[in-house]
This record gives C-alpha cells, sequence and structure tokens, in this order.
C-alpha cells in the first residue's frame, strides 16, 4: 500500500507557476473560439448554434481575454460580432476558405456585411485557415480572394496558415495587410518539449519577422494540449499546458509581439480528425465550461488523485483477499514466489488503475471507443485478481484452443473461463491497438496503464505455473509475432524520448511472452491442453486429477486407434 501511496503522491504533486497563465488582471490579447459542444460538430451543414448557446461562451471569454478568433460565419458564428460587442469582445472574423467557389462567395459576402455593420467590433478579417497546407488552393487564387477581400471592406485583411508554409510561399504577404502565422510546438514534424516550446515559439516569431520586413507578424495560433498521446518528448498535460501558456505569453510581453491561443474551449468534435490529443487544447473545460487553471490555484496532473490512489489500493486489497480465500480451500503452503507474483500484480494494478481509468473516460471517442476502453479495463481490473486465484490453486492460464477450440477438448471450469476471457479480451484489444500503431499511428493513444494491468499477471501466473510439453498453438504464435513487430515498430517510429511508446511497446513483449508460453498436445485429431504439473509444488491431489485426466486422453486416443 505504500508503494501505491508514494506512486500517486509524486503524480499528483501540484505545480505553482511564478505567473498564473491565465489572470484576469492581465487579459488574453486574443483567443480562438468555436462554439460547438458535446455531439455538435462543423462537419454538419445543417446545425445552427443558438445564440444563447454562444452568448454563454463570450461572457466567460470576456474575463480574461480583449478578443477572440473565430473560423467561419456559417454554423451561426455569424452572430459572433453582435454577441462579442455586448460584452466588450473584439474579432478577429475567419472565413473558411475550401475548394468550392460558390461556398466561398457566400461565406465571403457575409463577412464582408459583417465587417460593414460592426466596424468597431472586428479587428480584422482572415480569410482563409491553412489552405495552402491542405492544398485547398492554389497562392495565385487565394491571392486573388484576398485582393477581392479587401477592396471590399476598410478592416485589414490577412490570412492564416502554418509558419513554414508562409515561407514556402512569400508571394501571399504581398496581398495581405499583415502576416498570421500558425506556431504549434507539439505539431511540429520534429516535436519540441513544453520546456522549450516558448523560446520555439519566439525564435519562429523572429525568423518570420526578417522574411517579411515592414510587415506586422501575429502568431495566429499557438498552445499546448492537455491531454492525449506523446509525440516523441513532447507530452500533453495540464501542468505542462499550463507552464507553456504562461511562459509564451511572459516572452511575447518582453519581446513585443502578439499572440492568439489555442483555444478558449476544449473541443470534442476535433477528436474525430486528431484523436484524443485534438480535443484537448482548451483554456476551459469542455464538459463544465469552466477555466482550467483559476489564478492562485496550485496546478496538478491528477486533481483527483485521492479517488485514483483510494480505488487502486481497494484492488490490491481484493488481489491479496483473492489469493487468501483460494488458500482457505487448499490444504497446502504456496511458495515464496507464488506471493511475490501476486504482490507484483496487486502493486501494478493498484498503481495504475486510477490512471487506466482517467484514460479511458478521456480517450473514448464513440460507442465503439468506450466498448473498447471500458473492455480493456475491465479485463486489467480483473486480472490481478484471477490470477492471484490461479496461482493459489495451481491452475495455468488456458491457450484460446481451450476456451473456443473443439468441443473435447474445451475447459467446463468457471475459473478458468473467466481467467480466459480476460485473457481474450486483453489480446483482441493489444491486437486491435498494435495494427493501427502499424499501420496508421499518428492519432492513436497509447494504451500502456490498461494494458500492463493485465499483461504482469499473466506474465507472473505463465512462469509459475506454466505448462511443461506440447507445441506451440498457431493463435498465440500469430499474435505473439503481431506484438513483437509492433514494439520494434513502435519503438523506432516513435523514437527514445516517448516514454508512453516505450512502456507500451514493453507490456506488448510481456504480453508476447505469455503467450509464447502456451502449450497444447494433438491425439487422434483432439486438440488438449497440457495443464502445469502441479505436483511440484506439492498438490497430491491436484496431481492425481491431472493424473486421472492424462489417462482419460490415453483412452480417447486407444479408442480412436
Amino acid at each position: 500500500m505504500s508503494v501505491i501511496a508514494a506512486v500517486w503522491w509524486w503524480l499528483a504533486t501540484p505545480v505553482m507557476l511564478a505567473h498564473a497563465p491565465i489572470d484576469p488582471a492581465a487579459k488574453l490579447d486574443c483567443v480562438s473560439y468555436a462554439p460547438f459542444r458535446n455531439d455538435q460538430t462543423p462537419l454538419n451543414p445543417d446545425l445552427i448554434v443558438r445564440p444563447e448557446q454562444i452568448q454563454e461562451d463570450l461572457i466567460e471569454i470576456a474575463k480574461i481575454s480583449q478578443c477572440v478568433r473565430t473560423y467561419s460565419v456559417d454554423n451561426g458564428l455569424d452572430k459572433v460580432p453582435e454577441l462579442a460587442s455586448r460584452v466588450g469582445l473584439k474579432v478577429l472574423l475567419g472565413v473558411w476558405i475550401g475548394n468550392g467557389r460558390l461556398k466561398n462567395a457566400t461565406l465571403i459576402d457575409t463577412a464582408v456585411s459583417l465587417a460593414r455593420d460592426y466596424p468597431g467590433v472586428i479587428r480584422a478579417i482572415i480569410v482563409g485557415n491553412e489552405v495552402l497546407l491542405h492544398g485547398d488552393m492554389t497562392p495565385s487564387d487565394l491571392g486573388e480572394l484576398i485582393r477581392s477581400v479587401k477592396a471590399r471592406v476598410s478592416v485589414p485583411v490577412t490570412y492564416a496558415d502554418v509558419w513554414e508554409y508562409w515561407l514556402r510561399y512569400r508571394e501571399v504577404a504581398d496581398d495581405v495587410d499583415f502576416v498570421t502565422i500558425h506556431v504549434l510546438p507539439y505539431w511540429e514534424n520534429f516535436p519540441v518539449r513544453a520546456e522549450a516550446a516558448a523560446a520555439h515559439v519566439a525564435a519562429i516569431e523572429k525568423r518570420v519577422a526578417l522574411a517579411f520586413p515592414g510587415k506586422e507578424i501575429l502568431i495566429g495560433e499557438t498552445g499546448w494540449p492537455s491531454m492525449g498521446r506523446m509525440r516523441e518528448g513532447a507530452l500533453p498535460s495540464r501542468t505542462d499546458q499550463a507552464r507553456v501558456i504562461s511562459e509564451i505569453l511572459g516572452i511575447a510581453k518582453r519581446e513585443n509581439f502578439h499572440v492568439n491561443l489555442i483555444e478558449a474551449y476544449d473541443a470534442p468534435w476535433k477528436r474525430q480528425w486528431e484523436g484524443t490529443v485534438g480535443g484537448n487544447w482548451g483554456l476551459f473545460d469542455g464538459d463544465n465550461r469552466k477555466l482550467k487553471y483559476p489564478p492562485g490555484v496550485a496546478i496538478s496532473n491528477y486533481p483527483f488523485w485521492k479517488l485514483q490512489m483510494g480505488s487502486g489500493m481497494a484492488l490490491a486489497i481484493s488481489v491479496f483477499a483473492a489469493a487468501g480465500l483460494t488458500l482457505r480451500r487448499r490444504p497446502w503452503t504456496p511458495r515464496l514466489t507464488s506471493w511475490i507474483a501476486v504482490g507484483m500484480s496487486a502493486t501494478t494494478a493498484g498503481v495504475l488503475l486510477g490512471m487506466a481509468a482517467e484514460k479511458v473516460y478521456y480517450e473514448s471517442f464513440g460507442v465503439s471507443g468506450w466498448l473498447g476502453w471500458g473492455s480493456l479495463l475491465a479485463a486489467g481490473t480483473a486480472s490481478p485478481v484471477l490470477c492471484a486465484t490461479a496461482l493459489m490453486s495451481g491452475r495455468s492460464l488456458p491457450t484460446f484452443l481451450e476456451l473456443i477450440g473443439p468441443r473435447e477438448g474445451r475447459t467446463n471450469s468457471v475459473a478458468t473461463l473467466l481467467l480466459g476471457l480476460a485473457l481474450t479480451v486483453t489480446t483482441l484489444m493489444a491486437a486491435e491497438t498494435a495494427l493501427g500503431f502499424l499501420f496508421d499511428p499518428r492519432w492513436r493513444d497509447f494504451p500502456f496503464a490498461g494494458l500492463s494491468m493485465a499483461a504482469v499477471p499473466f506474465l507472473t501466473l505463465t512462469l509459475l505455473n506454466r505448462p511443461k510439453s506440447g507445441t506451440r498453438p498457431v493463435a498465440e504464435t500469430i499474435f505473439v509475432a503481431l506484438f513483437a513487430a509492433t514494439a520494434l515498430y513502435a519503438t523506432f517510429n516513435e523514437g527514445p524520448d516517448n516514454w508512453q511508446a516505450l512502456w507500451t511497446a514493453a507490456a506488448y513483449l510481456l504480453l508476447g511472452a505469455t503467450l509464447w508460453q502456451a502449450r497444447c498436445i494433438a491425439v487422434a485429431g483432439i486438440t488438449t491442453i497440457v495443464p502445469a504439473d502441479i505436483s511440484e509444488v506439492g498438490l497430491s491431489r491436484e496431481s492425481g486429477r491431472i493424473q486421472s485426466d492424462r489417462s482419460r486422453v490415453r483412452s480417447r486416443a486407444d479408442a480412436a486407434g
């Protein structure tokens, strides 16, 4: 228990920054805003967000910022200038440009009309967001569109894109009133650690300013995610998000450049495009719409750590209780290694349960996501308990053939079936994530916590109560090859700085090592599982049962002959 308590105390150690990331006494220059909540998404062309919903958000934003940046004028966002004027906010009005000329023209007409109606509210119009990055328009066509808008409005006009694309297509700068660049250290081709993020933003601002002398440079997007997968050494976390924002604002003030933070609210709808990390860049929580980092409050990566620690301790106690209750029905004294294995499983599960549960909450997207991650958490929670019982009763881990193979070779033991179910769920979820890391890894979250909760007890059970003879089943062999290949590829692809990837790779290898130990024999067309040689632990009654089982197998073979 002391180990579990010590680990959670260390994980939850709060951080008090020298300067609060968000301070109502020193309002932000500007922050990106999209009003979509819950299942709302801009991908739904028929969605019109209620003005009352937008008004609620803008009232809260006005407490911390002077301005909001929007990205389009459809889905009800055309109401933002009017509503912003009521709470004293300025607006960087975005026009979402795609490859549809008619839609582009309609949105531009709306933006021009708004600029004429609210000249004191709209600071500038941003024509297009990362159009060149997405390949939706050529630089010449984009320049023509920008010039047409400038001719119709009296407010400044700009275009926003990743800083590299401004340097690649410098001619676009001739058509804008100021240059709007996106600098996102986490998403760089070579990801930047949180510790170096602010310095990176300042360095890029200087580099772009040198490329476009005489043009004002606005950093139109910068920030850090609070949740999601690592990219090399770039770790999304609550404390890192707060630190990066605080340091960026500090260096921007010292070096006198303007910053628009991304973004006001967490955006669940972005997870469809960018995974968990895409939906967690907000200064406000997306569910309760509350500020994540109130000034004067210490920041912790695990604000509910006491509940998480308590749940882990309860699970650890359950593991030891399962082992003890099993022994009451067995007239023998287990080996010391069995108790060590139980202790390892209980401690691992106790430390990781709270972390795994939090990952399920934040990383489950859609019904399939909740079912998948929830099933892995359930298997990871049940595995140490079931393995403790198996260790003390002398049972080995079943093979898949014993669970779903020919009827003659299937197990009838309820305890073995439950253990096999946990193994099956863990293996299938591990295989699904492994295939994702091999073929589409960019948005994938690493299942290191839930997977380790199951892999550790499975391996200890297999090492202590393993079969002694027979051949390795084909299914297990295939899974072992998949996990080994994924572990090697993920380690190489993610790099040595990504501890989430390394941990996940290690969990794959532990599960693969477990499956590698599986053994079964085939007699006269009947596949039979070879159980552990329990006589080594002094179970004379179990040994007699095993001998009887083997005699029945030989009798079947003789009859078949």
